[in-house]
């Protein structure tokens, strides 16, 4: 049985309406490019000791905050102007949802420029770097497929996303580990590395916002919440067709 017409995104009576839907969709990738630069930035400026960079990353993140304020307006007048229904209600929603996740990377990457800064000043690079590189350039991918897997609606990809979250997880414990096993071997390299901690939880917790949105986009897609769901049922959801 084929959608009905309210049922499929940009496909409107009201060209008008396509038009919103669009510019709520672009205006949401843009700002997730922002983000994205901005983790790049933010990793980059702590690994090469780059404290103007750092500086740049922190400056730049009230443009994200404007952002996130002005999709949140945008989408408010998308429900209460043309009271969208099925498909079109989840993409809005959804949206308001995500620019939230998308803010609070933009946090932990102004979080992990502070960091940058204080060890840079310090001089002396700690352990633990190349995990940061490492578990760095994990989330930014987790968080470069969701953005992707938004814009082509594609809830498989959101899925293996969801899975990478797990595989984050347990590199974010090893990595702590072996650091607090450094810690304990000579003291004086307790705040350092207490620092380069901070920025592993930090880039966790990235981990945990690209896993967010994934999660949106398969219920954009599916129109069922697997949120706080095991990855069995999550499989059950995306593998279950809506035609």
């Amino acid at each position: 049985m084929p959608h009905q017409k309210d049922d499929v995104y940009g496909d409107h009576i009201s060209h008008q309406f396509n038009e919103e839907l669009a510019e709520l969709k672009t205006e949401f990738l843009k700002m997730g490019g922002m983000v994205e630069q901005q983790l790049n930035d933010a990793v980059q400026a702590l690994i090469e000791s780059d404290g103007q960079l750092a500086d740049e990353v922190r400056a730049r993140d009230k443009a994200v905050d404007q952002m996130e304020v002005d999709i949140d307006e945008e989408a408010t007048r998308v429900i209460a102007r043309r009271q969208p229904t099925a498909r079109d209600l989840r993409l809005v929603v959804s949206v308001i949802k995500m620019v939230a996740d998308l803010e609070r990377v933009g946090d932990e990457a102004k979080k992990i420029a502070k960091f940058a800064i204080g060890l840079a000043e310090e001089g002396k690079a700690p352990r633990g770097y190349v995990e940061v590189r490492h578990i760095g350039n994990h989330v930014a991918t987790m968080l470069h497929d969701a953005l992707d897997a938004f814009a082509r609606l594609d809830s498989e990809q959101a899925l293996q996303i969801m899975k990478e979250d797990k595989r984050v997880d347990e590199e974010y414990q090893a990595a702590t580990r072996s650091l607090l096993t450094f810690m304990m071997e000579d003291t004086r390299n307790i705040s350092r590395c207490m620092s380069v901690m901070w920025v592993l939880r930090a880039l966790e917790r990235v981990g945990d916002h690209a896993c967010n949105l994934a999660e949106n986009v398969i219920f954009m897609a599916k129109g069922e919440d697997v949120r706080h769901t095991s990855m069995e049922e999550a499989e059950r959801v995306v593998g279950h067709t809506t035609e």
